[in-house]
């Protein structure tokens, strides 16, 4: 039996996707960040921004440049979302109404910011669904930007909506939020990674999604020189707090984040072997290098081939037959 199905049978399966999330907002950007999929491959997201990281005055014209680049012959993967206006925003349906039905077969997601309850997102989702269905496309992914005390406190709503895919954490509104109460340096590192009041919202985020099995992606990093500080953010939202995904807002980011985020060789390496032996035992318990293994841990192994699938990380032939017909 495939270890999709013999795993989760009486579990959630989760939602995988690539470890990093790129945003751009300008045409200079976006067809360079297309570039550098076409060369590296589905190995990270790009989200072509239409709100804060792009011009104002120009709501229309970008829309439909965003259409243009999703259909042209450089999007190679289908591997680019789109953040909309939020939904108060006199933009919000008119992004919907130029980019989805012209595109909607070509988005990998639509990005929601700015929205405090599950019944906001419930509602953008069905003006979502209206113009993306009229395109021929159904159940079109949505990621959710978290950013307000109130979006904070409905997480677990949101999360539970079966057309989100992905919540993020916005840092610098959250922070902003406090009028002070929070200082500047909690937008940064180390700041972000101490504040109790920052830290206890990314675990709200990273708990509300591994409770409904989707992705929680952590905020951007402002330093862009120094790929120390940009790897030890990765990893400390890996490792610390449970993100599986980052926002990257330069592409210099990108590689850094990828190769702090995906499992390494020797990770995939082990959770291949054990995963091998148990199908070979139908899935029962085994003993592996002195160790006792069942289907708890071995739902925990597949997920590091399946975050391995979706990065850079060299998969092993095994490996490889693994995954095959998922």
């Amino acid at each position: 039996m495939h270890p999709s199905q013999a795993l989760f049978q009486d579990q959630l399966t989760p939602v995988f996707l690539p470890v990093c999330d790129h945003y751009a907002g300008s045409e200079k950007l976006m067809r360079k960040s297309m570039a550098l999929q076409q060369q590296l491959g589905a190995i990270f997201d790009i989200t072509f921004d239409c709100e804060d990281g792009a011009a104002t005055g120009n709501e229309t014209e970008h829309a439909r440049l965003v259409v243009d680049l999703l259909n042209s012959q450089e999007n190679h993967h289908n591997r680019i979302g789109v953040r909309v206006h939020d939904i108060h925003h006199a933009a919000f349906e008119q992004d919907l109404s130029i980019i989805l039905p012209a595109a909607a077969h070509k988005l990998a997601y639509v990005v929601l910011p700015k929205v405090d309850s599950a019944p906001q997102v419930a509602d953008a989702i069905k003006r979502i669904n209206l113009h993306a269905e009229a395109a021929g496309r159904k159940h079109l992914p949505v990621h959710v930007l978290i950013e307000s005390h109130e979006a904070i406190a409905n997480v677990m709503a949101i999360a539970a909506l079966p057309q989100v895919e992905c919540l993020s954490f916005g840092v610098m509104d959250f922070v902003s939020a406090h009028f002070g109460a929070i200082p500047a340096s909690a937008m940064r590192s180390p700041g972000q990674f101490e504040h109790p009041l920052v830290v206890r919202a990314k675990l709200e985020i990273a708990a509300a999604c591994h409770r409904y099995g989707k992705v929680p992606s952590h905020n951007v990093t402002t330093e862009i020189k120094d790929s120390s500080i940009i790897a030890n953010d990765a990893k400390r939202a890996k490792n610390d707090l449970g993100y599986t995904r980052m926002w990257s807002i330069h592409p210099d980011q990108i590689q850094t984040i990828i190769n702090a985020m995906a499992p390494k060789y020797d990770e995939v390496a082990e959770a291949t072997a054990i995963l091998v032996a148990a199908q070979e035992k139908q899935w029962a318990p085994i003993q592996f290098q002195g160790k006792l293994h069942d289907r708890a841990s071995y739902r925990y192994y597949w997920t590091i081939l399946k975050r391995a699938e979706s990065g850079a990380t060299d998969l092993p032939a095994m490996a490889q037959d693994l995954l095959k017909g998922d």
